[in-house]
């Protein structure tokens, strides 16, 4: 027996919340007497290292535990009560728009600060509106650091506090992060066509001086072999992986269950963004009611939905929203179209599943799949994290059953 604990429990750390017991000599006592006690009474050979080593020792023996999973620090009433004064549950954000990037999330995040009751994160000196926490380094920063970005609400039962990060869509880690941390917060996500993402981030890095995107053109990025330079497979996968958009949607309903996801076709909050408000107000909650309609105007000149101010005055985008480029060439449209061909296939069955509309983007792509392509992707020598992933990739992913009937009713409705 002694054996089996030996092998099972290698390393022990004691730990304790009173906030005396450095200065407790009895606890000292009690511990120094247990540890003699183990040596002289069992054949368990007790060790000890300084602190730093001793954690390179753990996490050597459980290489599983280096990366850290941050718990719910408000589900256990025992850790509430051990909480400083100055830290409050309402510094945990009730919902989060997760992306992917060029899909519109800065406009939403504006037209969500709109509504009396939704309360943003404050701003990061790095990351701007975005503090970035789930995908990155900065989770190991800890929950304080996270915390400290949000704002007390004036009214903690009515007013929502939110963040906006739009890495978390196509991140591995943030589902798990955030489901472990924030399990009843509300999912928001906006889908455009995911060439026209891909396009647009490709034109967004030319804009910041890429040296990939301003050296080579849009149709050589996206169809780059393995054998191409770091940087221009970088650009390539930035531009292509985030439009997996079932795979990466399966991934956060591995951890939060629908009821909690909204996915928002982002050609209509472009064009109608006043309905697409009236939607998310319903999801959340929220209230009072805002009335969009009223709350914004048409901007001709820049071609964007903006806040109407008082007096007629407007409160836009910044410069670097609608900027202008020229549209994509045929040739990058058709490959792309043959790229994400699958991937939008299996997309349409899962907005099926969860009784979402198709979107019309989606729905013209969908018209494509019977058709003959003129170029198909799989004539390029693509690296191989970036060949799409066949359909018997996402049966892997949880909660994904394929649902047959399904698509011969979506085909058919695509087809009338």
């Amino acid at each position: 027996m002694w054996e089996i604990m030996k092998i099972l429990h290698q390393i022990s750390i004691f730990m304790t919340h009173l906030s005396n017991y450095g200065n407790d000599r009895l606890g000292l006592y009690t511990f120094a007497n247990l540890a003699n006690f183990v040596k002289s009474s069992t054949n368990l050979n007790l060790q000890t290292l300084p602190p730093v080593q001793l954690a390179q020792k753990y996490f050597e023996l459980f290489p599983e535990q280096t990366d850290p999973l941050w718990q719910n620090p408000c589900d256990d009433k025992r850790h509430r009560d051990i909480w400083s004064r100055d830290k409050t549950c309402d510094h945990l954000p009730k919902f989060l728009v997760i992306g992917p990037q060029k899909t519109g999330t800065t406009a939403l995040y504006l037209f969500l600060l709109m509504h009396p009751s939704i309360i943003s994160n404050l701003p990061s000196p790095k990351t701007f509106e975005e503090v970035q926490f789930f995908n990155g380094n900065n989770y190991h920063k800890g929950i304080d650091w996270y915390m400290d970005f949000f704002p007390t609400p004036s009214n903690a039962t009515t007013d929502l506090v939110f963040e906006k990060s739009a890495n978390y869509f196509h991140s591995e880690d943030a589902p798990k992060r955030a489901a472990s941390l924030i399990p009843k917060a509300k999912i928001i996500t906006i889908l455009i066509d995911p060439s026209d993402r891909a396009y647009s981030w490709y034109q967004h890095q030319r804009s910041h001086q890429d040296p990939a995107a301003l050296k080579f053109n849009f149709y050589e990025v996206i169809t780059s072999s393995q054998w191409a330079s770091s940087e221009i497979r970088t650009l390539q996968k930035r531009c292509l992986t985030p439009g997996w958009y079932a795979v990466h949607i399966e991934r956060w309903l591995a951890h939060y269950p629908a009821s909690q996801l909204l996915i928002i076709d982002g050609q209509q909050l472009r064009s109608d963004p006043a309905t697409v408000m009236d939607e998310v107000q319903k999801f959340l909650g929220v209230s009072p009611h805002y009335n969009y309609s009223e709350a914004l105007t048409f901007d001709l000149q820049k071609g964007f939905w903006c806040q109407l101010l008082e007096g007629g005055k407007t409160k836009c985008l910044g410069k670097s929203k609608g900027r202008k480029y020229p549209p994509m060439d045929q040739e990058s449209r058709e490959f792309l179209s043959s790229y994400y061909r699958d991937h939008n296939v299996e997309l349409s069955k899962l907005l099926h599943r969860l009784g979402q509309p198709l979107p019309s983007w989606l729905r013209q792509e969908l018209q494509k799949v019977s058709l003959p392509f003129l170029r198909d992707c799989k004539g390029v020598d693509l690296p191989m994290d970036l060949v799409p992933p066949p359909l018997s990739h996402l049966e892997k992913l949880p909660k994904l059953k394929k649902d047959l009937r399904a698509t011969q009713i979506l085909k058919y409705s695509v087809l009338q």
